[in-house]
C-alpha cells in the first residue's frame, strides 16, 4: 500500500509539474536579457537575472496605468455584481412572487446562449447612451450574471424557512432579515462569486477591446495585446507583461482558494 501511495504521489507531482512548467518558464524568461530566450535550445534559467523588462514596462510603456485600470474595473465589477446578484438570488430562493419559477427557468435556459451573441446589441445600446469609451460601459456586462444568480439561489435554498419565519414573527423586516441572517449565512458563496467576477473581469479581453477606444483606458489584457504588435520579437518583454497580468489574480486565488472550494462544494449539493 505504501508503494502504491508513493507512486500515486509521484504521478500527481509529475502532472502538476507539467501543468506548471509553462508558467514557471514564463517567469524565468521575464528575467532574461533581451534575445536570450530566442536561442536554441531555449534556456530554462537566465544566465544573468535582470529587471530591465519590468522597468521598461512601468517607466516607458505605462503599465502602471493599465494595471490601475484593471484593478479599478475588477473591483467595481465585483462590488456591483454582489450588490445586484445576491438579493436577486435570495429572492428566487426564499421569496414568493408570481412567475418566479417560470422566470428562473427562462434565465437558466439563457445560459446556453453564448455571451458573444449579445456583444453587438449591447454595444449599440451603450453607443446610443453615450457610454462607449467609458468605465461605466465596461462595467455593464458584470452588473449581474445568470450563473451568479443560480449560484446564490442554490446556496440560499439551504437556509431553513423556520429561521426566517421566526425572525418575521419577532418583528424583523425583510431588510433586517437579509442583513443579519441571510448575508452571514451566504458568506462562503459571496467569496466564491466575488472571486469569479473579479477574475473574469480582470482577464476579460473582448469587451474592453470593443468598448474602450482610448488607449489611456485600456486594461492589462488589451494593453498587452497592443504591446505585442509593437514588440512581437521581444519575447522577454512580453513574458514580463504576462507575469504582471497573471500574478495579481493568481495571488488572490491562492489566498482565497479555501473559501472558493468551500462555496463550490456547498453550492453543488443544494436544491
Amino acid at each position: 500500500m505504501k508503494v502504491r501511495d508513493l507512486l500515486l504521489n509521484i504521478g500527481v507531482a509529475g502532472i502538476g509539474l507539467i501543468v506548471l512548467f509553462p508558467l514557471l518558464w514564463m517567469v524565468s524568461v521575464s528575467f532574461m536579457s533581451t534575445g536570450e530566450a530566442a536561442t536554441f535550445p531555449p534556456p530554462l534559467l537566465p544566465k544573468t537575472w535582470t529587471l530591465e523588462h519590468y522597468r521598461d514596462l512601468f517607466v516607458n510603456q505605462g503599465m502602471g496605468r493599465y494595471m490601475w485600470n484593471s484593478f479599478a474595473l475588477a473591483t467595481l465589477a465585483t462590488a456591483l455584481a454582489l450588490l445586484f446578484t445576491v438579493p436577486a438570488g435570495y429572492a428566487f430562493a426564499k421569496l414568493g412572487f408570481r412567475g418566479r419559477d417560470r422566470l428562473f427557468q427562462l434565465l437558466i435556459g439563457a445560459l446556453v446562449i453564448p455571451a458573444q451573441i449579445g456583444t453587438l446589441p449591447l454595444f449599440l445600446m451603450l453607443k446610443s447612451m453615450g457610454l462607449v469609451n467609458t468605465y461605466a460601459g465596461a462595467l455593464v456586462p458584470w452588473l449581474a450574471s445568470i450563473f451568479g444568480l443560480f449560484l446564490v439561489r442554490q446556496y440560499a435554498l439551504s437556509i431553513p424557512d423556520e429561521m426566517l419565519e421566526a425572525a418575521r414573527i419577532d418583528g424583523a423586516t425583510e431588510g433586517q432579515i437579509f442583513r443579519r441572517i441571510v448575508l452571514p449565512t451566504l458568506s462562503p458563496i459571496l467569496v466564491t462569486l466575488g472571486l469569479f467576477v473579479f477574475l473574469g473581469s480582470w482577464n476579460d479581453f473582448l469587451w474592453p477591446l470593443i468598448v474602450l477606444t482610448d488607449q489611456s483606458n485600456y486594461t492589462l489584457p488589451v494593453a498587452l495585446a497592443a504591446l505585442s504588435r509593437e514588440h512581437v520579437q521581444d519575447v522577454e518583454l512580453m513574458m514580463a507583461g504576462a507575469v504582471i497580468t497573471v500574478a495579481p489574480v493568481l495571488i488572490l486565488f491562492l489566498a482565497l482558494q479555501r473559501f472558493y472550494i468551500r462555496g463550490m462544494l456547498a453550492g453543488s449539493v443544494k436544491g
